[in-house]
């Protein structure tokens, strides 16, 4: 491991929408990074690079021509993925790309292995697992207490307004709430429980005819032996996500309730308010359940995550969610899409990719 840095750490941010302007303004706030350019063709983008004093590029060959950044975030539509990081891989930039990490488990297995080959960080922007609440869970989790994992449950249920869908990308393949929001949710569960063996999966575009769904169930199969469930829609109005539950984003109002549950064979656990609850003796349904809240220190994930990616960028610390880690969580999310599609179980890894 090399020293940290002491100067000032670039980063570009390529992608000025609603995740790409939160970046932005994390690395502006954050004390270790500069933020070197806005790269993004939109004149949107280019009023935001104006209103914040920074360089504002069209592409990101006219950003690395007028000055090389030390790092680069990729924030741009999920179907843009793979080729804006490919380009930041060939200049030999460290790269943080937004969840997932493409669209297409075949063309993110190349950036990975090209990456790989020539060395570049990939870090995935699945920044909830940098969330103190989520290090408390696992903590616990890999303590012991909760005995054998056997089931799970989680739910993303939410209302997206109709000027969401004015965003042409959100309506196409591609996008819809399995890409854009389970796959956080999916990601967690990997995190927490291991490796997913199978999935059955069931979806409905019936809300708003879309050619992406918005409702979806899932069912999962862990190698540990243990099941879990997975609701998602972005079409009802509830208190049950992470989004408004955990309180790691200000834009969401926050519920005091939980979004997944967590149940083994000597207790069980709510997340995010992370309450653990289990028999004094041994378990027994007769008997009276125990309630004990886990104490944990709240900080923004995003924040977390930036700093990781400058650990990173000094070689001080290598990647909690590298692009393996990323595209092990999209062949997940894939085998949901082809799930759905087929009615049938996929059995993960029954078809090994050329590139693993």
């Amino acid at each position: 491991m090399s020293e940290p840095s002491t100067r000032p750490i670039k980063i570009s941010v390529m992608g000025a929408g609603l995740i790409g302007k939160r970046h932005i303004e994390g690395v502006l706030s954050e004390p270790r990074t500069k933020l070197a350019a806005i790269v993004d063709p939109s004149p949107a983008a280019r009023d935001e690079a104006r209103d914040n004093g920074v360089p504002w590029f069209a592409s990101f060959a006219e950003a690395l021509a007028e000055d090389r950044p030390d790092g680069v975030i990729v924030a741009t539509p999920n179907q843009l993925h793979v080729a804006n990081a490919v380009e930041v891989v060939a200049a030999g930039i460290p790269v943080l790309i937004e969840k997932p990490v493409a669209d297409d488990a075949v063309a993110a297995a190349g950036l990975v292995d090209a990456a790989e080959r020539a060395g570049v960080p990939i870090l995935v922007g699945h920044h909830r697992r940098h969330n103190p609440i989520i290090k408390e869970a696992k903590r616990l989790m890999e303590s012991g207490r909760l005995g054998h994992i056997r089931s799970v449950h989680g739910s993303f249920w939410v209302a997206k307004p109709d000027d969401y869908f004015e965003v042409k990308w959100r309506r196409e393949p591609g996008a819809g709430p399995i890409f854009i929001n389970l796959i956080h949710d999916v990601d967690l569960f990997r995190h927490l429980l291991g490796e997913v063996e199978s999935v059955h999966a069931m979806e409905s575009n019936a809300a708003r005819s879309h050619d992406v769904e918005d409702t979806a169930v899932v069912l999962l199969r862990f190698a540990s032996g243990a099941l879990a469930t997975l609701s998602a829609t972005d079409a009802v109005p509830s208190p049950w996500s992470w989004e408004r539950t955990s309180g790691e984003n200000p834009n969401f109002p926050r519920e005091h309730q939980f979004c997944y549950q967590i149940g083994g064979t000597e207790g069980a656990l709510s997340i995010p308010d992370l309450a653990f609850w289990s028999n004094t003796g041994r378990p027994d349904w007769r008997e009276k359940l125990t309630e004990e809240r886990l104490p944990v220190t709240p900080a923004d994930p995003l924040t977390l995550q930036l700093q990781h990616f400058c650990d990173v960028i000094d070689c001080t610390a290598t990647p909690l969610v590298s692009g393996r880690e990323g595209l092990a969580t999209l062949e997940v999310i894939e085998a949901i899409k082809a799930s759905a599609r087929s009615g049938k179980t996929i059995i993960l890894g029954a078809q090994e990719h050329p590139h693993d």
